[in-house]
């Protein structure tokens, strides 16, 4: 009964929040100011929806490019999709992307340290999770080290993000293997609509200082350009015996966008990156007492650069190229030291058939060479490698009926250089039987391969008390890609033009999980006697069902006034085989919450003043023994003129501290997640 006296506290907490918001609300309905916003109004012809901000138009009228790699309506995407924009952006009162992502129905954001986090869709979360793939401008920031994302990396500038896209459910057709429970696409904003100057800067109890910089213009009668440059400095969080997470990153980037013609256009971007992420982790001695609690400074460094060129033969076919290089230098003293380059190419091509058809293809090639440099923790049999990576997809949308009644088939073709080949198609149907009501259905398949740490890697763990055994995770080349049969269902309402429902329904069904498997306790020279190594190995011993339902709703009941209402439910049931060894396989079931909530509200008051709040609820993880909890985040922004901004922010105000995320394995501390006020200053000049 704990949570139930939890939330009714929490609840109590915020009576006097609500009402403020609701006196500020109705008073600012009163003004003659805000009556005379309200009746404005414009009309945008359909090729400039993607220059709109949600405030302009309906949630499912906003343009999506991820879901079919064309421009096209929420309304019209057979996809669990859900778009942020970049005006929600910019009042969320985030700092980082991660943070922005909250908002997210069905996905699960959980901040691990002051600098690491936890993030993944549909289940399987964790500090290492693998079934998500997230792109930055179509650049894929998955990583083969672990198959995953070092969220502490992602950063770019937040005012410089158009939107971003979250695909809930396999992507792999179009986007490939790794985009098993979901997708996240970050797409930035044309140059051209980022000219003259800003200065952003801001402190807070957590946000220790942080520097934003930009300055765009044209580059002759054809061309923009921006360049950028940020810096942050973020404390610790807390822990009873000190922590060690605190984090400081300095970036500087660039985007170029040309119109080469009536027909072609180019865009060319880059951004560099060096900074310390903190953190305290357990180091594995070969001599007693065996493990050491070592305060690191994780040394996090790269950079990349981006061409792409658009060409349009006709207002029915387009061709697209893209290429990228990316760097990253990870160093994790007494642990190990990453450096990796990454190169990547790709081709689509679409165009329209007859029979009212439209067929899109394309293929890719990447390159991805690494090096590493072990330690006694953690150390790899092949210390370089260089993976191939061969794909090609095609997809055909036919429009059965025009207009109402779409069937979407296609599918990916892969050859990489773990498993080799891996075929992942996918089936949609979308029926619109009014221009206010869709209803569509998928089934896919999508799998996840396996990574350099899966493949080679031996991590040493000291012996538990009294045991003559050291403990050992070691790779394994056999271990073959996790695989997913998804079967989706969503419907999409506008019964008013204040109000839109969107709600999506999945059944997965998982197999060839990974497991961890022990093995008969072998001799290791690096151990002293009579020290065995008792080693773990990698397998695919583990399948499993997630089901799950997804709700987002938006009302407005004012022009001036903005309500978004999401809501989340999972249900995960593994299965170990019968001769697994591993007593953790299940536990993925108790690290994602069952119930997930959020209720944020956008306000414009009189005098430009905006409140914006948002409340999220939490479910328990039984699993890591942490608590439901309710927490609310409040922006409230003052524009005294028209290129200045004044905004004060409180984050996680119901509660002085609270964990939200432990992991079991991988020996970093996790610490708790403290209330913050930071105030900001923004100027466009």
């Amino acid at each position: 009964m704990r949570w139930k006296d939890e939330i009714v506290s929490n609840t109590i907490r915020l009576v006097p929040v609500v009402c403020f918001t609701l006196f500020l609300s109705f008073g600012s309905l009163a003004t003659p100011e805000a009556q005379e916003k309200s009746e404005e109004g414009t009309l945008f012809e359909e090729e400039d929806l993607l220059d709109l901000d949600i405030e302009a138009l309906s949630h499912l009228d906003v343009v999506v490019t991820s879901v079919s790699k064309s421009p096209r309506k929420v309304s019209r995407s057979p996809a669990a999709v859900f778009v942020i924009t970049r005006e929600e952006i910019r009042r969320s009162g985030a700092t980082s992307i991660p943070e922005v992502l909250r908002m997210v129905p069905g996905l699960q954001v959980a901040r691990y340290n002051a600098n690491t986090w936890a993030i993944t869709s549909r289940g399987f979360n964790g500090i290492f999770s693998a079934k998500l793939l997230v792109l930055i401008d179509g650049r894929s920031v998955y990583t083969p080290y672990y198959s995953g994302v070092f969220w502490n990396v992602q950063d770019t500038l937040l005012q410089d993000i158009d939107r971003i896209e979250v695909i809930r459910g396999p992507g792999a057709t179009l986007w490939g293997a790794n985009a098993v429970n979901g997708v996240i696409n970050i797409i930035t904003r044309n140059s051209r609509d980022t000219r003259g100057g800003l200065l952003a800067a801001g402190h807070g109890t957590e946000e220790q200082g942080f520097l934003n910089f930009r300055y765009g213009d044209r580059i002759g009668e054809k061309g923009h350009f921006r360049f950028y440059g940020k810096f942050f400095n973020r404390d610790t969080a807390y822990v009873r015996e000190g922590g060690h997470d605190d984090w400081r990153v300095s970036r500087v980037g660039f985007r170029t966008d040309w119109e080469l013609g009536e027909r072609d256009s180019l865009n060319v971007q880059g951004d560099c990156y060096d900074g310390v992420a903190g953190r305290q982790a357990t180091l594995t001695l070969f001599s007693p007492p065996f493990s050491a609690i070592h305060n690191q400074d994780v040394v996090i460094s790269g950079g990349n650069l981006l061409g792409r060129w658009q060409h349009q033969f006709s207002e029915t076919s387009n061709l697209a190229l893209q290429i990228y290089y990316d760097r990253t230098e990870r160093e994790e003293p007494f642990v190990v030291e990453e450096n990796r380059d990454t190169f990547d190419i790709d081709v689509s091509h679409q165009f329209a058939l007859p029979g009212r058809q439209s067929l899109i293809w394309g293929a890719g090639y990447q390159n991805t060479s690494d090096r590493y440099t072990g330690s006694n923790t953690m150390t790899f049999l092949d210390d370089h490698q260089t993976k191939h990576l061969f794909s090609a997809f095609v997809q055909d949308e036919i429009a059965l009926v025009e207009d109402r009644l779409f069937l979407i088939l296609g599918s990916k073709f892969e050859y990489n250089g773990y498993t080799g080949y891996e075929v992942q198609p996918n089936g949609r149907i979308l029926w619109s039987p009014s221009d206010s009501h869709t209803v569509w259905a998928s089934v896919s398949r999508a799998v996840r391969t396996p990574s350099r740490v899966e493949e080679d890697v031996i991590i040493t763990a000291s012996p538990p008390p009294g045991m003559p055994f050291f403990l050992g995770i070691i790779g394994d080349k056999n271990f073959t890609s996790e695989d997913l049969l998804a079967f989706e269902v969503g419907y999409r309402a506008e019964p008013l033009n204040i109000l839109s429902v969107d709600v999506a329904a999945f059944v997965n069904h998982y197999e060839n999980l990974l497991t961890q498997e022990y093995r008969s306790p072998v001799p290791d020279p690096r151990l002293p006697p009579p020290y065995l190594l008792l080693p773990m190995v990698f397998d695919n011993k583990m399948d499993g069902e997630t089901y799950g339902i997804e709700v987002a709703t938006r009302w407005k009941p004012f022009r001036c006034w903005q309500l978004q209402a999401t809501y989340s439910y999972l249900q995960i049931q593994l299965h170990a085989d019968g001769d697994s060894l591993d007593v953790n396989a299940e536990a993925p079931e108790g690290r994602s919450p069952h119930h997930q909530a959020s209720l944020r509200s956008s306000l414009d008051l009189p005098e430009d003043f905006t409140l914006d709040c948002g409340l999220r609820f939490m479910g328990r993880l039984p699993g890591l023994n942490i608590d439901s909890y309710l927490e609310l985040d409040v922006r409230l922004a003052w524009k005294p003129v028209e290129d200045l901004e004044l905004a004060v922010v409180g984050q996680n105000l119901l509660d002085h501290r609270h964990p939200e995320y432990r992991e079991r394995s991988g020996g970093i501390q996790a610490t708790e997640i403290e209330r913050s006020v930071y105030g900001m200053i923004t100027l466009r000049f």
